[in-house]
């Protein structure tokens, strides 16, 4: 077949859907009539489906300068798909994901996950008008807790109570919109390339793609726990994300992608369900997908994109000043624990009168003032104060290390975490 030649449409289309409603023609189409559907409850409808081979995204990697300097990447693909049913109706998207490589945490996945949808596909025109509704979801990827950053959080907020992003179910949430418009979670994947700003050769698929569609979405805030020490973690995990990539979710932000279909074909119902579960539990640390490898980030001249100069500098400052956070908050909690144990009498008082024949009370806190002294006379919840901040030294040390190798130099250059 040349290469500019299309493949026939398969056998079964039917069609006709787009023409049940004339709102459905209108410029812009009119979905309004259409219910959002949940998007794996359907999946029993679906007969044909049109693969999403290049899913091009691009962003500003610095939003609102003078010169944003916008990247363009293709994700992993052939993980993004469209299905609907012989007469045209669209029952299920499932959207790309992303591998980041953080110098201290390690693989971080990126997805965007439909939530609901709803539209039409036309296969005589190759045309397609959809709503849908996503948020993003970022959690750790495989081999996460090889890193000695990881294994120092993991542990703190497992010691506080509280879950990690180690799987999709746990991920943190960033919420989504229609650009400009916060108080409208729904938008439109619509038929054609973007017209919002110039799209460089590189990130076209014109002869090979059999249509291509576009999505715009504002990147909104995240969804809180209402868990403080949660949150702040999450806005933490997605910072260092953000600085891996530019900033792609940054709130305030716009994502934009073209989206360049393969051919259609009929969908087996049962691969459908486990190619979703396939990739909703994790893309590999490679970032590869079942067929091809995705691209790097690139300016519109071709020039590759460069995280921040010395990220992993900056990533540790973020993670030491989290660090700081947690452990201040709970030393306070641990002097709160402490006097109220002492009002109900569960701790010897805070000192004991001279006697005879005992050291004199000044003769005791000059011993008291010495580190050898103050270890001999803590009481049982000091020992334990005392157990967790060597954990935090011990665990800082390999933290350290493991972020920064084994340049002695560069190790000389972080100063040494004290606990107070």
């Amino acid at each position: 077949m040349p290469k500019d030649e299309k493949p026939p449409i398969p056998a079964g289309w039917i069609g006709g859907f787009v023409e049940s409603n004339t709102r459905f023609t209108e410029s812009p189409p009119d979905l309004g009539s259409l219910e959002m559907l949940e998007n794996m409850a359907n999946i029993d409808l679906l007969e044909r489906k049109q693969a999403i081979r290049w899913p091009e995204f691009s962003w500003e990697s610095e939003p609102g300068a003078k010169d944003p300097k916008r990247c363009f990447q293709m994700f992993a693909p052939d993980i993004s798909r469209v299905g609907y049913t012989n007469q045209g109706r669209v029952y299920s998207i499932i959207c790309p994901q992303q591998g980041i490589e953080s110098p201290s945490l390690g693989s971080i996945n990126v997805e965007i996950t439909v939530t609901g949808q709803r539209g039409w596909v036309d296969e005589n025109t190759r045309e397609l008008a959809c709503d849908m509704t996503v948020v993003a979801k970022i959690w750790f990827g495989p081999g996460c807790h090889e890193k000695p950053a990881v294994k120092f959080l993991w542990k703190m907020l497992d010691d506080l109570g509280h879950d990690f992003p180690i799987s999709k179910d746990k991920a943190v949430t960033v919420s989504t919109h229609k650009p400009g418009d916060p108080s409208t979670p729904i938008f439109r994947l619509a038929a054609g390339e973007t017209t919002r700003f110039d799209v460089p050769e590189f990130a076209r698929h014109k002869p090979e793609a059999w249509s291509v569609g576009n999505i715009e979405v504002e990147i909104g805030a995240i969804e809180p726990t209402h868990e403080t020490a949660v949150d702040d973690f999450n806005q933490l995990f997605l910072d260092i994300g953000n600085m891996s990539t530019g900033n792609m979710l940054k709130e305030g932000n716009v994502l934009t992608w073209n989206v360049w279909f393969n051919h259609p074909e009929h969908v087996d119902q049962d691969e459908w369900n486990k190619h979703a579960e396939k990739w909703r539990k994790s893309i590999d640390t490679s970032h590869t997908s079942p067929a091809r490898h995705r691209t790097p980030a690139r300016f519109h001249d071709g020039t590759a994109f460069h995280a921040v100069e010395d990220l992993v500098y900056v990533e540790f400052s973020k993670i030491y000043e989290f660090i700081r956070q947690q452990m201040s908050a709970r030393q306070r909690l641990f002097r709160a624990l402490k006097s109220v144990a002492r009002s109900l009498h569960l701790l010897p008082k805070r000192s004991r009168p001279a006697s005879e024949g005992s050291v004199t009370a000044e003769r005791r806190r000059g011993l008291a003032d010495s580190p050898r002294r103050r270890h001999r006379t803590r009481g049982r919840g000091d020992v334990v104060r005392s157990q967790f901040i060597f954990e935090v030294v011990s665990c800082g040390g390999g933290l350290i290390g493991g972020i920064l190798g084994s340049s002695a130099q560069a190790q000389a250059e972080v100063r040494p975490v004290r606990c107070r």
